[in-house]
């Protein structure tokens, strides 16, 4: 019986400690979906080679994700929707074209990748179950972050898209 009542305790306390967000995660609010990014992590490793990757940006004056095609005007029900495109787009388009010659900072990529490819997983997973679409408004602006990004050559495009992270990352915090 002791052992029974110590086991179910012990299971119980193993349920929660893996339903809880480890440290550094934040839950975030994306419409519908709940889901908890590791944010001081994706932040560390950005803030690790920004000046790197910045440095690397030939075209100063254009921006990917910037006004006037703003993430911070998007409804609140399409941050579901435009956050999954978004984090869809990083992983299939940027990160595969983001290599330097530097090891460290391509470490970096690599480890900001797994966790936007983790958090995609779970943005797909609540699309699919809450039947979520995207508005007009959020289709048009990702359409505009497309043709931004396809205007400039592949490699240009992916690390100025890397370069910008901060406003992706901005806007999941202020919308959270």
């Amino acid at each position: 019986m002791r052992g029974s009542l110590l086991f179910l305790c012990l299971f119980s306390v193993s349920c929660w400690v893996n339903l809880m967000p480890t440290s550094g995660d934040k839950i975030f609010h994306f419409g519908t979906c709940r889901v908890s990014v590791s944010m001081t992590e994706i932040r560390a490793g950005f803030t690790a080679i920004k000046a790197n990757i910045q440095s690397r940006d030939p075209i100063r004056t254009l921006s990917i994700l910037s006004h006037p095609h703003s993430l911070h005007k998007v409804k609140s029900s399409d941050r579901c929707c435009i956050t999954h495109q978004l984090f869809t787009f990083y992983v299939d388009k940027v990160f595969k074209h983001c290599r330097t010659e530097d090891s460290f900072v391509n470490r970096k990529i690599s480890s900001i990748a797994n966790s936007f490819l983790s958090v995609r997983r779970k943005l797909g997973q609540c699309l699919e179950q809450n039947n979520c679409v995207c508005g007009e408004e959020s289709t048009e602006k990702f359409k505009q972050i497309l043709a931004n990004y396809e205007g400039l050559n592949v490699t240009s495009a992916a690390m100025k898209s890397l370069g910008e992270l901060d406003i992706l990352l901005d806007w999941m915090e202020k919308s959270r």
